[in-house]
């Protein structure tokens, strides 16, 4: 039977207490299975039968979820998961795997609604992907989440986050300072979300080296992003115009989500949204997929969602 190999990347995971005091957490997986199971860098080599090195993968992927869930795995929480696994009664199962976005040191970034769970699956599987839907249902922050997860992997080389400054009018000329201080109000969600998923100082490093870039959408003219993954926040408040130049700005082996929440427009009165526009214009183009929020994916404070029944009502008369 040929051998099979897989290799797992541990990039973000803390490989201390993943293998343990000197690496008994290793000892117990190698002393149970056949296959031989390597630590090179940030990587995970194994090899062997193809089923078992499968087992291994699970039962190293319930070992990441304890870390980053409960912050420690001792070598009694090895035995257990192997115990768990190997009897067909993991923790985790493979769907619930499947919903893991991003694991960062306090905690594990998932879809928790059926809506966003729809949403990871699109985004995942479109080049371009629409996220449309009430606020509080995770869809800037998820798109953070699956933009940090791409850099990590290095399928991406950078990060460009933007929004249309419509509060501020677009061009900003008006506010006093410099660039940075005339954006950051505006942009600030973005960075918040990056803060809870990366170090603040690399998150620092990351801004300085241009690796990741925070911008106004009227900063993205003329631009082409090769290998990035590009985030349009608050689309809504993006012109027809605007949305075609955004969008064509996509270079080679670029992706990009656009979100936005077609109830909260900002635009001028008859300023058409592009993101309105782009549902009519792009629905049925292959790589792009549009994925759609409603109250019940709301995952901010229990009353936002009967804060947002209470405004329809109003409304809606």
């Amino acid at each position: 039977m040929s051998e099979f190999e897989k290799k797992i990347s541990l990039e973000g995971v803390d490989l201390q207490k993943l293998l343990g005091p000197n690496d008994i957490h290793l000892q117990v997986l190698e002393e149970y299975f056949d296959s031989a199971i390597i630590v090179r860098g940030e990587q995970l080599i194994l090899k062997g039968t193809q089923s078992e090195v499968e087992r291994i993968e699970k039962i190293v992927k319930e070992m990441v979820y304890a870390i980053n869930t409960s912050g420690r795995l001792k070598e009694q929480d090895v035995k257990l998961i192997l115990e768990l696994t190997t009897s067909g009664k993991q923790a985790k199962s493979d769907e619930d795997f499947d919903k893991i976005i991003l694991y960062t040191k306090d905690d594990v970034i998932k879809a928790r609604t059926p809506g966003q769970l729809q949403y990871l699956k699109t985004a995942m599987n479109s080049d371009i992907c629409f996220a449309i839907g009430p606020a509080g249902t995770g869809k800037t922050y998820m798109a953070v989440a699956l933009a940090v997860a791409a850099l990590k992997k290095n399928t991406v080389k950078k990060i460009i986050l933007t929004r249309p400054a419509v509060e501020a009018g677009e061009k900003l000329g008006y506010l006093p300072g410099d660039l940075r201080e005339k954006i950051d109000p505006y942009l600030r969600p973005l960075y918040d979300a990056l803060e809870d998923m990366l170090p603040s100082e690399r998150v620092k490093a990351y801004l300085e080296k241009g690796v990741i870039k925070i911008i106004p959408l009227a900063y993205m003219r003329g631009r082409t992003l090769n290998r990035a993954f590009v985030i349009l926040d608050e689309a809504q408040n993006t012109t027809d115009v605007q949305m075609k130049m955004f969008l064509t700005r996509l270079g080679t082996e670029s992706r990009a989500i656009i979100t936005g929440d077609i109830t909260q427009i900002d635009l001028p009165t008859k300023t058409v949204s592009g993101l309105v526009k782009a549902q009519e214009i792009l629905s049925g183009i292959e790589g792009v997929g549009f994925a759609f929020f409603e109250k019940a994916d709301v995952v901010r404070h229990r009353l936002v969602k009967d804060i947002i029944d209470a405004y329809e009502k109003y409304y809606d008369g």
